[in-house]
């Protein structure tokens, strides 16, 4: 009997994860330019540069496929590099949230997954229900915990945490996150999220800050 080294396993696992890194690239190409119903498994294959033998060997379907997808999505939003610290004072904990949330959500491309979520929700509800979970909620989530923090050291007067959160990220997006996920207009300058975040924390500050 032969017994694979640790090197050899460690090769066969980089090769592995590259793989199925390529047909994820490729299937969601294919999803932004196709739609989930219009996207095949053969379609997706073409696209990764793969046979869909291959193809088979690392997804069932087309929803599981998808399903990864999503869960990169989430991943990429859980590792947005930022840190609610309770102790620093909520202007610029807010501002500084407000930019990393918007280059996040409107990032190239970055609107290909909730554009195809939303295409199919009503018919795969449970796709949708997992794709807020996962991505918008823990945003809301996470700042909902830094503004229950800053009311009770006093900072802020707010007595629906949940909904003061979405609705500052609301005001984050205002202007710029539907034009841009509707392909109605490209990405968002700096210098055009700077403003609209400066003036979402205003607003909100305005709302709740402690009299």
């Amino acid at each position: 009997m032969v017994v694979a080294g640790r090197d050899h396993l460690h090769v066969i696992q980089e090769e592995d994860g590259s793989k199925r890194r390529q047909i994820l690239d490729g299937a969601r190409k294919v999803f932004m330019d196709l739609g989930f119903d219009g996207a095949s498994m053969g379609e997706i294959a073409r696209a990764a540069q793969v046979s869909k033998g291959t193809l088979y060997v690392y997804f069932a379907d087309k929803c599981a496929l998808f399903e990864a997808i999503l869960e990169q999505e989430a991943l990429q939003h859980g590792q947005v590099v930022f840190s609610f610290d309770p102790a620093r004072d909520a202007e610029t904990t807010l501002k500084e949230f407000g930019l990393a949330y918007l280059h996040l959500v409107c990032r190239p491309g970055g609107g290909s997954a909730i554009r195809t979520v939303m295409a199919i929700a009503e018919r795969m509800p449970d796709v949708g229900r997992r794709y807020y979970a996962r991505v918008l909620d823990k945003s809301i989530n996470r700042l909902s915990a830094f503004l229950q923090a800053r009311v009770a050291s006093g900072n802020l007067e707010i007595g629906d945490c949940d909904l003061a959160a979405s609705q500052f990220m609301e005001l984050c997006k205002a202007s710029l996150f539907l034009p841009f996920v509707f392909q109605a207009a490209p990405a968002p300058s700096e210098e055009r999220m700077t403003e609209v975040v400066d003036s979402a924390t205003r607003m909100f500050l305005a709302a709740y800050r402690a009299k």
